[in-house]
């Protein structure tokens, strides 16, 4: 779950990644911090009300454009700190099924 520039130097590091690459470790499998951008920086979803929030996160995540060929085929784990209504989730979701 990439963050964007000025809430990663807000917390000082990426929970999700702090996350994902240990489970990447302990399964096998490998994790990839730069494969997902986040393009368009975003409202803190948790001070919106539920129904807003697939909006807030609609259009703000992309594929390394030069490693989209990395995605097609394969399957791929995302790793959230915080889910409650799934939005973020889902758009990422989407974001690499359309690679």
């Amino acid at each position: 779950m990439p963050l964007a520039a000025a809430r990663l130097r807000e917390r000082g590091y990426n929970q999700a990644w702090e996350v994902a690459r240990r489970l990447a470790r302990q399964i096998d499998a490998r994790a990839d911090a730069h494969l997902l951008l986040r393009i368009r920086d975003t409202a803190h979803q948790l001070a919106l009300p539920p129904g807003e929030r697939a909006g807030n996160v609609r259009g703000a995540f992309a594929i390394e454009p030069r490693r989209r060929s990395e995605v097609a085929g394969q399957h791929i784990a995302i790793v959230d700190d915080v889910m409650t209504t799934g939005s973020t989730a889902a758009e990422i979701a989407g974001v690499l099924k359309q690679a």
